[in-house]
């Protein structure tokens, strides 16, 4: 998880928010850009085109977290990646972020992608469900892919289950060719 850049920079920001008291507040802050970036193409592509400046993307970034008033280690650590070529990868720091420290708090997440959104009651009933089965507290976060057509796959860890239409239909067509 911490092996490419996106997690050293979230390591080190996850430690040093925790070390500074404000661990939490930067999780709010870094769930708030992702939230941006999903809504935002035009956010999204300033952050990654190479046609941009770093000094653009530490300047949009800068002026994104002083109307967001996210806090100043948040704002820092947007300069410092962007400054750094990396401000295209604060998705997945934000992605790492939220890992340790959901990790931190003894809580295991669970990367669900799903062909249609669940209710609150179903994601409620799945997270009972893999709590269940792994014992511990779970965080659902859940991805829409229409493609999948129907079922889920659920991703926990290293351990992935897939109950996807789509998955299942491929392995019907695959067992049919070589029949």
């Amino acid at each position: 998880m911490t092996a490419n850049a996106a997690g050293r920079y979230a390591t080190a920001l996850f430690e040093l928010a925790k070390s500074e008291g404000v661990a939490d507040a930067v999780e709010a802050d870094l769930a708030a850009l992702r939230v941006m970036l999903d809504e935002s193409a035009e956010l999204a592509e300033v952050l990654t085109s190479p046609l941009h400046s770093a000094e653009v993307k530490v300047g949009v970034l800068a002026a994104l977290a002083k109307k967001a008033k996210f806090n100043a280690m948040t704002a820092n650590a947007f300069g410092v990646t962007a400054r750094n070529g990396r401000a295209g990868e604060l998705g997945s720091v934000a992605r790492v972020y939220a890992a340790l420290a959901a990790a931190d708090r003894g809580v295991v997440t669970a990367d669900v992608q799903t062909a249609a959104a669940l209710t609150k009651k179903q994601t409620e009933a799945l997270a009972a469900s893999l709590k269940s089965a792994f014992g511990r507290e779970i965080e659902v976060r859940t991805d829409v892919r229409p493609e999948l057509m129907g079922g889920l796959i659920v991703k926990v860890g290293s351990r992935m289950f897939d109950s996807s239409l789509r998955t299942k239909l491929d392995g019907m067509k695959t067992a049919m060719k070589e029949a």
